[in-house]
């Protein structure tokens, strides 16, 4: 049987043939020296690998090196490797004489059902054609041919603002206890840094599993006590609770830990069995099956330059205040308070990304190029794959509407409507002008007046781009905006 060698985000068993096929584990320390990384996040990969290699023993070899080159020069029999996550490490081991590229693995559809897929349809693409797709094609949650309780998708029964109360009754999720191993991945963490690699954010307790048999505990528990309250409260934002009923599974999917059809089949038998509600159980579904697999999709569909997308022409550098997670230099108390979970926690769940980080950045102009490096290194699930479409096709709608039909841009009301954020807060969601007008609020106008010519027109955008002709003190706001810069608000 031929040695299989996996990389750090194809950890599960799912990856291997047989429970006793031999495996060769590389860590490479020039991966840590190439970009800065989370402290957090580097834990958790190094912590995760060190893991699979103790589990495996005599059955792996596990290499430590500079580069992933020296380490296979230790190493002389053939090897094979699933497809690997990233455009570079594919062009790195399709260039290797001796390593077989197998098919991707860890996603519930194939490249190549999805390229059939994709290439059957005309115009851009979208998620919900391709979830219905896939449910259909893998048989989940339907009642014959119908999707269960006749509709494909329960969205719109999953937007409700967190309780007024700040308080989401649900157990919290199990979390790991650190280890020996944890406790070695830190001391080498400290040595590194002190040999000049540099991390960004602050060390902390490990909060994400590192073993398969750690992430599906946080499975069952999720199935079983949070995913009733998952789908109401998924969009909702708490200043108190950054966890909500979120799964905090997204890690454990991308290290490979976990396989996603299992998540899958197991909230469908939460539904069917235990009685948990439709609306939930099929907005984590859509998560899994339809969200994250059409992320990963489009990333190796699309051309290799739709990274690099700029259409809306952004040319604003990243600022250091958010690179170094400088939450507080910031007043703007959502802003400060989500800057602040990535910098302790290296987290955050989706809606913050998107409608606090993500919308602020866009509003702001900086270059969607430097953001997919800032959230792919600063976040503890962040791949390329990952957020090249989550920022450059959905947040920063860099690429003008091959993924989403309009951009991800809100004002205040937005964030005001869905957390407990605005209240105390020294901007006024509702000012757009003068002294305590919100930094959202006259941001996304500014937005809109500096990028009415480049969004296409639809049906989505006309109301808005009506009200935008229709402000009196529109030039007074770009004046205010562009004076605010990238400044920390």
């Amino acid at each position: 049987m031929s040695r299989r060698w996996l990389f750090a985000d194809q950890l599960g068993p799912h990856f291997l043939d047989d429970r006793k096929q031999p495996v060769l584990l590389i860590e490479s320390k020039a991966v840590f020296r190439r970009r800065v990384y989370h402290r957090q996040k580097a834990h958790l990969i190094l912590s995760a690998l060190r893991h699979r290699a103790a589990e495996l023993g005599d059955q792996a070899i596990f290499l430590r090196a500079e580069t992933y080159g020296q380490a296979l020069r230790k190493v002389r029999e053939p090897l094979e490797v699933c497809h690997p996550t990233s455009r570079a490490a594919l062009a790195f081991v399709r260039d290797l004489d001796r390593v077989t590229v197998l098919p991707a693995r860890g996603y519930v559809t194939s490249l190549t059902d999805f390229a059939d897929w994709a290439d059957g349809r005309r115009g851009a693409l979208r998620m919900e054609p391709f979830y219905r797709f896939a449910r259909e094609h893998h048989g989940v949650l339907l009642d014959g041919r119908d999707p269960a309780g006749g509709r494909w998708s329960y969205d719109t029964e999953n937007r409700e603002p967190p309780p007024k109360d700040g308080k989401l009754d649900v157990p919290p999720a199990p979390m790991p206890k650190e280890n020996d191993i944890d406790a070695e991945v830190r001391a080498d963490l400290d040595r590194w840094e002190r040999q000049g690699i540099r991390f960004a954010g602050r060390d902390g307790p490990r909060r994400f599993p590192a073993t398969v048999k750690e992430a599906k505990a946080r499975l069952r528990h999720f199935l079983r006590h949070r995913l009733a309250a998952f789908g109401p409260y998924e969009d909702a934002m708490l200043s108190t609770d950054p966890w909500l009923a979120h799964s905090m599974l997204s890690a454990a999917f991308n290290l490979g830990l976990l396989d996603p059809m299992e998540a899958v089949r197991g909230a469908e038998q939460a539904y069917r069995k235990q009685g948990a509600p439709l609306a939930s159980v099929e907005g984590f579904i859509r998560q899994v099956m339809g969200w994250r697999d059409y992320i990963w999709h489009s990333y190796w569909y699309f051309e290799p330059s739709w990274r690099t997308s700029n259409e809306l022409r952004a040319r604003r550098s990243v600022p250091d205040w958010w690179n170094d997670l400088d939450a507080d230099a910031v007043d703007a108390h959502c802003l400060s308070d989500v800057l602040a979970g990535v910098r302790d926690r290296a987290w955050t769940h989706h809606i913050p990304r998107l409608m606090v980080l993500g919308n602020y950045a866009l509003q702001r102009g900086w270059r969607p190029a430097e953001l997919v490096e800032w959230f792919r290194t600063r976040f503890v699930d962040g791949y390329e794959w990952v957020m090249t479409g989550n920022v450059v096709g959905m947040s920063q709608y860099a690429d003008l509407g091959r993924m989403t039909t309009k951009p991800y841009v809100s004002g205040g009301a937005y964030i005001n409507r869905m957390s407990d954020y605005c209240g105390g807060c020294r901007y006024d969601p509702r000012k757009r002008l003068g002294d305590g007008a919100c930094p959202f609020t006259a941001g996304y106008w500014a937005f809109l007046a500096g990028n009415r010519s480049r969004i296409p027109s639809n049906a989505r955008m006309a109301r808005t781009m009506k009200q935008l002709e229709r402000l009196s003190d529109l030039d007074a706001v770009i004046a205010q905006e562009k004076q605010r810069g990238s400044d920390p608000p």
